[in-house]
């Protein structure tokens, strides 16, 4: 099983601190969460039966035509690849590292392309798979582009999947509303921008005949109940939305201000900023470590396949972070 970030119980167990003592920058998981609304007095008790109510706000939240609830994105990863007989498959490095592990454990022939590369990968693939913004570099492609790459794909049977997690600070940059073309694939997550990683719940975009599959493929009451009476309140919510894009986009820039003043080039989102080892004298790796000491986790990206190590930085929830994170940054900075 992959590593991912939230574990913060290996932290606490690794370097003996507390849970309660640590500030947890590790995901990209907005810390200002959706207030889960009072849930009906038998949520716990009936089986999870098919929501319209939940799908109509999706729909309407992402701008798709046809959605599938899922128990969170990860849920259709894995699927996916369960869908198609053995395929070239190009998925975009570094990104979200269970995309290509998941087309590998099914058997495809997988290869990983820089971002900047993909254009030339297209003609050579079967599926591509790209996160937009990127997962965790915030690089971006412009949807008449994804779009063009799509209807290759689809000529020859292919797939082009867009894991469009982070993408709702950023609206414009969504090709959902396209999604009744054969071939185009959105992927969309509930926990990264609501903050509600907790409930597993995702959407698919797609055109009818792929979410009958894989509807079918993950069978019945994959969405708690509970689930999904929070996210039709979540999703039909336009005031607290609109609030937490102004909230997310004055955040994401105090948190680049803030790591640019210790002169790190960084890139990223409104949710995280990563930086390249090579922006940090290779000394990645090392960060992480001081800063875990210093009861901050933040997520480190190993080296491989086109994937150089990086650190991702995630938002702090309260001035009290703000505050914990300048200082251990200033903190190492004066020590190199």
């Amino acid at each position: 099983m992959l590593k991912h970030g939230g574990n913060l119980r290996d932290a606490a167990k690794m370097f003996s601190r507390p849970l309660d003592d640590w500030l947890d920058l590790s995901t990209g998981i907005n810390p200002h969460f959706y207030p889960a609304p009072v849930l009906a007095p038998n949520a716990w008790h009936r089986l999870p039966e098919y929501s319209e109510d939940l799908i109509v706000a999706a729909q309407n939240f992402y701008g798709a035509p046809r959605m599938l609830a899922v128990a969170g994105s990860q849920a259709a990863i894995q699927a996916l690849p369960r869908l198609r007989p053995l395929s070239r498959v190009v998925v975009s490095a570094p990104s979200y590292a269970e995309h290509a592990y998941q087309w590998r454990q099914a058997g495809h022939a997988v290869s990983e392309t820089r971002y900047e590369d993909l254009h030339d990968a297209v003609a050579n693939a079967d599926v591509v798979v790209l996160c937009n913004p990127n997962n965790p570099t915030g690089e971006m492609i412009a949807p008449a582009q994804l779009l063009q790459w799509a209807e290759q794909l689809a000529q020859r049977g292919g797939w082009l999947i867009v894991d469009e997690a982070f993408a709702d600070t950023l609206p414009d940059i969504s090709v959902a509303a396209h999604t009744q073309r054969e071939g185009l694939i959105v992927l969309r997550s509930v926990g990264k921008f609501f903050g509600l990683a907790g409930i597993r719940l995702g959407f698919v975009a797609a055109c009818d005949a792929l979410l009958t599959r894989l509807a079918n493929y993950l069978g019945p009451w994959t969405i708690s109940g509970p689930a999904q009476q929070i996210a039709v309140s979540a999703l039909s919510d336009t005031s607290w939305q609109q609030h937490q894009r102004l909230l997310l986009q004055r955040e994401g820039e105090r948190l680049r201000c803030l790591l640019m003043q210790q002169n790190w080039q960084c890139s990223g989102t409104d949710l995280f900023q990563w930086i390249s080892d090579r922006h940090l004298q290779q000394q990645s790796q090392a960060l992480c470590h001081f800063m875990a000491e210093r009861g901050i986790w933040l997520r480190w990206f190993e080296e491989g396949a086109h994937r150089p190590n990086g650190v991702r930085f995630g938002l702090p929830a309260n001035e009290a972070g703000w505050r914990r994170l300048q200082l251990a940054c200033a903190e190492w900075t004066s020590q190199i």
